[in-house]
């Protein structure tokens, strides 16, 4: 978490992705349709405190969402779902700081708790890549 910070005091923003460097940032799998997946993250952003939703385009699989850090700061995360085949959804996110100054690490530790509430929601239809 230490690398994160200092790496923070730089950069506002984070992604995840199939080449991520960081396994915790890697592309989430699901073996569940689009459409599910889409209802269970829409459910976890909506009873997670701090989160405000501000878009849904079903049709092309994105969520913008809204995060106010303890600092005052608001983030805009980006969740996009890919679907793999008719049975597998992809979940990637972006979560961006606004304003100049780095984030101090936030962005990467938001991803990681939808992350986290996401795998515990759906952990029986987790995959890997």
């Amino acid at each position: 978490m230490l690398k994160r910070t200092l790496i923070g005091l730089v950069r506002s923003h984070e992604t995840t992705g199939d080449k991520a460097r960081d396994p915790l940032l890697k592309t989430r799998y699901y073996k569940l349709p689009k459409d599910q997946v889409w209802e269970e993250v829409i459910a976890v952003l909506k009873k997670t405190p701090g989160y405000k939703l501000l878009h849904e385009v079903q049709s092309v699989g994105e969520i913008l969402a809204e995060r106010r850090t303890m600092t005052g700061r608001t983030q805009d995360v980006t969740l996009t779902l890919f679907g793999i085949n008719p049975v597998k959804t992809a979940v990637d996110i972006y979560s961006a700081s606004r304003g100049s100054m780095g984030d101090l690490g936030s962005n990467y530790r938001t991803i990681l708790d939808i992350y986290k509430q996401l795998d515990r929601k759906l952990a029986a239809y987790k995959i890997e890549g």
